[in-house]
């Protein structure tokens, strides 16, 4: 099969990941883009789309295609039957355990193994442990489809790179990391991926590799991250700008300066977990990949007793104090909030009777009930507060008059080194 001979392509879960490859394929190849909700399909066939990763020019342009070339959306599983090369872009998250929950990929897998057809290629985007793919995913498919694989049907592995937010390194410019189940098969997905990617492709020697080198490019950050925080709770007894101590040792050529933080989302939190998971199964407990995520997952607590600490400081009272946070995402300037780490510092607070309001005007505000029962109030909202905590620097809140916060009698916290040092009392 070569690329021109394709019939179409079908991109199954239209999310972060989903939408912009099916948009960029689109652009040279037939596609059919599929979503079980329903309501997420008529919001992009309205060219509405609640993450904002999705340049709407680009989907107008190719929904309005024809001939050749186009994108369909569906959430009828009919609509992508006879499609001959199929992406599997769902999400990958952990139980309340810490533990992979691969529901949503096993459930896409029983789904295509129901429609699978000799000749048929599977590529998996999702972020799972190495192995998962030709373990778990490949033994459904051949259940409910009753075909041989790599015989009948094949399979690949291509890692998504997608950067929530980021309108800079976008997935036409990240390099992409390629894999298949058979030689030949591998060099054929590599050519279709090459032929989008702007960036060019790497192709790994198999699957197994390939879904390793995802695991450990977010684990590595993880990693890297939970030692700088680390300092900040050292430097914090010291009475030392963790801050400043980074922009002395920065002078040095070879310094990565990863900043402190909170770590959240559906990558770096949760990615190092997967690795770990097969790592114990196979006998070797991860020392310094879980003792990074014990560091990352307490910073919330550390941030909110920190900032009671400082009020009992001021005024010798915490019950009944009110606190503005701001920021609810996981990360700046997108509606993400999955698995926020903001909600930790919201918590702590609440458990000592301290009333607390969120801002953050990226975030779904019906999203963040439903998940998390938290109400985002509007900046119109904002009464006097003990103090305010910025909790993601979305670039927003540099319109923000932080001044006025400490006139007010407020406490002003920066988790993220954003605000001016002229308005904030203390930082990570």
């Amino acid at each position: 099969m070569i690329m021109s001979e394709y019939k179409e392509i079908a991109v199954i879960g239209l999310g972060y990941v989903g939408l912009p490859l099916a948009i960029e394929f689109a652009k040279k190849y037939k596609v059919i883009g599929y979503d079980i909700n329903q309501l997420r399909v008529e919001a992009l066939n309205d060219f509405r789309d609640g993450t904002h990763e999705a340049n709407i020019d680009d989907l107008q342009l190719v929904l309005h295609a024809r001939n050749d070339t186009g994108l369909k959306l569906s959430a009828d599983l009919s609509d992508v039957k006879n499609a001959e090369i199929y992406i599997v872009t769902v999400p990958t998250p952990i139980d309340h355990l810490k533990r992979p929950d691969l529901e949503p990929l096993l459930s896409a897998s029983r789904m295509l193994g129901k429609i699978l057809k000799s000749g048929d290629i599977v590529i998996y985007e999702s972020t799972v442990y190495p192995g998962c793919t030709e373990e778990d995913c490949v033994p459904v498919l051949e259940e409910y489809s009753r075909l041989k694989y790599n015989v009948d049907f094949f399979c690949g592995y291509s890692p998504e790179r997608i950067n929530p937010g980021d309108k800079i390194n976008t997935l036409t410019k990240i390099k992409k990391v390629t894999s298949g189940s058979t030689p030949e098969i591998a060099l054929e997905i590599d050519r279709l991926y090459s032929s989008i990617i702007v960036a060019g492709t790497h192709l790994a020697p198999s699957m197994k590799v390939a879904e390793a080198s995802k695991a450990i490019e977010n684990a590595q950050r993880d990693v890297n991250i939970s030692f700088v925080n680390e300092l900040a709770l050292i430097f914090d007894k010291m009475g030392i700008d963790t801050s400043d101590v980074l922009a002395a040792a920065s002078t040095k050529w070879n310094f990565l300066n990863y900043k402190p933080g909170l770590v959240g989302g559906h990558c770096i939190g949760v990615d190092p977990y997967y690795l770990a998971h097969k790592s114990e199964a196979l006998g070797y407990k991860p020392e310094v990949i879980l003792s990074g995520r014990r560091v990352n997952d307490n910073m919330g607590m550390f941030v909110a007793n920190k900032v009671i600490k400082m009020i009992v400081a001021k005024s010798g009272i915490v019950n009944g104090a009110r606190i503005l946070i701001l920021g609810f995402a996981f990360k700046e300037n997108c509606p993400d909030t999955r698995n926020t780490r903001v909600v930790d510092i919201v918590d702590e607070l609440k458990a000592f009777n301290i009333e607390v309001d969120v801002h953050d005007p990226w975030a779904s505000a019906e999203e963040v009930k439903s998940e998390y029962g938290i109400d985002l109030i509007a900046k119109e909202d904002f009464t006097k507060y003990n103090a305010v905590i910025l909790a993601v620097s979305h670039q927003k809140f540099l319109e923000l008059d932080y001044k006025q916060f400490r006139i007010d009698g407020a406490i002003v916290f920066d988790t993220k080194s954003f605000i001016d040092r002229e308005f904030v009392d203390a930082r990570l």
